[in-house]
């Protein structure tokens, strides 16, 4: 959880660069603003970030 941002609290994530046909793909339905990515997360991940997601509302306002 990045608490430091101009535009309020983010949530930060890790992943792998997708290849350029995932990107392709998402692109079709959400294209990316000049400033984000497309990223695969692990499976493995999922219930990290879950957590995450949790803290984040639990703490709402209090950041």
């Amino acid at each position: 959880m990045d608490t430091d941002t101009g535009q309020g609290p983010e949530l930060v994530l890790q992943g792998k660069f997708a290849d350029a046909a995932t990107r392709a793909a998402c692109s079709q339905d959400s294209p990316p603003a000049a400033d984000e990515g497309i990223i695969r997360i692990p499976v493995s991940m999922v219930d990290q970030i879950r957590k995450a997601c949790d803290a984040a509302q639990a703490a709402g306002t209090q950041l």
